[in-house]
Parts: C-alpha cells; structure tokens; sequence
C-alpha cells in the first residue's frame, strides 16, 4: 500500500520558509505590501525561486506574514468595547491602532487595500471593521462622540495622522501621539483637553517638508 500522507517538512525547508517570513515581515514594515520580493528573499538569504516554493504568491506572503496584527487589532476592538467608559474605550483603540500603523507600513497598507475574499486576513479585517463601528455607535449613543462623524471620516483622519507624522519619524518617533490627541479632541463633543508632549521643531517639519517625504 502507497503512503499518502504528507511528509514531514524538512528542517532546512522549514528553517527557509522562517527566514522568509521574517525577512518579509521586516521589509513590509519598512517599504510596505509593495516591497520587493526579491528585496525579501535576499534579506533571507534564500532565491527567489525558495520564496516561491513557500509561498506561490504575494497574497499568500502577507497573509501570513499581517494577520496576527490584524489579529492584535482585533483584539484592541474588542477590549475597547468591553470598557467600561465609551470614550476610553475609544481612544485606546485608536492609539493603538496608530501605534501599529505607525511601526508597520505593511499593515498600514492592509488597513486602506482591499484582500484577497476568502482569506483569513480578509475575514480577521471584515471582523474588526464590524466591531469598529459598533464602537462607534456605542460611544455617540453616550453622547461623547460627535454625531455629524461615521466610521470612515475616523478611519482617513487617523490614516491621514500616521502618514503625515511619517517623514519626522526619525528625529520625533512619536510624533504620531500628539496628533491622534488633536484628533480625539476634535472628535469630542465636549471641550477640548490639553494635549501631550510638545509641537515639531520648524526646522524637523521644515527638512522632512523638503525630502518630499
């Protein structure tokens, strides 16, 4: 009788396929979904022929390599409706979605790109939307949101804020904090609150402004 079962992967097949992973994920972070894949496997130290092997396509690469921070945020919307406090709730999923589109370009572009339907990071993302605007409606329904905002004007602005604090990154690596908390108070229908750390040095807007970043 023929053995049908699928083999054990071999260790130095399994050790490649590792590498490609987190080759991937470092420069998806870095460059975004668009990177490239050639970039990875020699980052890898592997062919491209080996990245292929793994994995036939770039849908399968970033499905792999984005649907635990898909998962994370998730996870952050869930938590944020579990709190007992609609507004707090809020703005700590914002901040964290921030925070993670600000370390990783790579789900930045998951967030804004339409997915392949039927994968697992495609379901992982339709879920997160779905909480996030029962979010939304929670916290209007408490009368601290503005009611004249929707899930998509929260969505580009929050976008909007990690992109533009990009080109500082490197001299105000948290610039991105500042910004959501001009953004929350802006989405709040009571008076603003005072915000934290301190505005951009002119000459750090000015350089980035010129490097066209």
């Amino acid at each position: 009788m023929v053995d049908l079962a699928p083999r054990p992967r071999r260790r130095d097949a399994r050790d490649n396929r590792d590498k490609v992973l987190s080759a991937a994920r470092r420069r998806f972070a870095a460059d975004g979904l668009d990177a490239s894949l050639n970039a990875v496997a020699r980052d890898a130290g592997v062919s491209i022929g080996t990245l292929y092997n793994h994995f036939p396509t770039r849908a399968e690469l970033i499905d792999e390599t984005q649907l635990d921070r898909v998962e994370e945020s998730v996870r952050s919307a869930e938590a944020a409706l579990r709190a007992a406090d609609p507004w707090t709730g809020l703005t700590q999923h914002l901040t964290t979605m921030a925070e993670l589109q600000a370390a990783d370009r790579g789900f930045t572009d998951v967030c804004v790109r339409p997915l392949p339907a039927g994968s697992r990071i495609e379901a992982a993302k339709h879920r997160g939307q779905e909480l996030f605007r029962e979010l939304i409606a929670r916290v209007q329904a408490a009368g601290v949101l503005r009611p004249d905002v929707d899930v998509t004007d929260i969505g580009l602005l929050l976008w909007s804020v990690v992109r533009a604090t990009e080109g500082v990154r490197p001299q105000a690596p948290e610039a991105w904090r500042r910004h959501v908390a001009i953004l929350l108070d802006g989405l709040r229908t009571a008076a603003a609150h005072p915000l934290p750390g301190q505005p951009l040095d002119p000459e750090i807007l000015r350089v980035a402004m010129e490097s066209g970043r």
